[in-house]
């Protein structure tokens, strides 16, 4: 989509997760795409006309790609579904189309220069990967908290784009109980998470993410990472900790699946 123009914009029903903003489709047709960037779980998509179309995914949407792209990639244009719900024709002859069955996904429209002060974006924290995150950081953002570590990570307001899956995978390769509440962890301690964060993170991007039930990579194919899981829905299998005789326990924090070795997570 970079650098290319929308020749076309079918906006198939009013809204998903909310009402889609007034004239989409006219709003984003003939506009060039001038870059595609995210903040937290959003895609935000720049355009010429200063405006930039916002992209949340929920929890089974997924953006699709077709058509022939000299140079990227060959895939014929399939029938669209029923839960292809915006559609973008590019003049490269890619058609991106927006799927999402349960329609928890949502998009807007938002001035480029005022994008950071959106609704849903203004509070959120740094994000994980990039330089503002770091144990200096990450140690004063926790100072004093009680809440449980776990909790503290899914926080947005904290750090952005962490989600459940990806906490259980570091706090099981840190060796912290998801339990243990964060003002009885040591600094030291808080300040080794970083780097585990970011190792999580970038083998799941090299993997393709994970795709449990929903995810699809933009290609249509799975993504990888769940094959690697240690212990993220790995309920009574033993512990993946090299030398822990342990075995995965599923607790609910905060209505959401915990998945940890009681053993090796202290």
């Amino acid at each position: 989509m970079a650098g290319q123009k929308i020749d076309t914009a079918e906006v198939r029903r009013s809204g998903l997760r909310w009402p889609f903003p007034e004239a989409m489709a006219e709003r984003l047709c003939g506009r060039r795409v001038l870059r595609l960037r995210r903040r937290s779980k959003y895609i935000l998509c720049d355009l010429d006309s200063d405006e930039s179309l916002l992209i949340h995914l929920g929890m089974s949407g997924r953006m699709t790609i077709s058509g022939d792209v000299p140079g990227s990639f060959h895939r014929d244009h399939p029938p669209l579904q029923k839960h292809d719900h915006v559609v973008l024709g590019m003049e490269n002859g890619a058609r991106i189309a927006f799927n999402d069955a349960r329609r928890f996904g949502a998009m807007d429209m938002l001035e480029t220069a005022r994008a950071e002060a959106h609704p849903l974006l203004a509070s959120l924290g740094p994000e994980p990967l990039g330089n503002a995150f770091d144990a200096v950081y990450l140690a004063g953002a926790l100072h004093g908290r009680r809440m449980p570590i776990k909790s503290a990570l899914l926080d947005q307001k904290i750090v952005a784009g962490l989600g459940n899956i990806y906490v259980c995978e570091v706090l099981h390769r840190a060796g912290v109980s998801p339990t243990r509440r964060v003002d009885r962890i040591s600094d030291a301690r808080l300040a080794s998470l970083v780097p585990i964060i970011r190792d999580v993170l970038s083998d799941a991007i090299a993997a393709g993410g994970s795709s449990l039930r929903d995810h699809r990579q933009a290609t249509g194919e799975l993504g990888y990472f769940q094959h690697d899981f240690r212990v993220y829905d790995r309920e009574g299998a033993p512990c993946r900790t090299e030398g822990c005789t342990g075995t995965v326990r599923r607790i609910v924090q905060s209505g959401r699946s915990t998945f940890h070795c009681p053993k090796c997570q202290r």
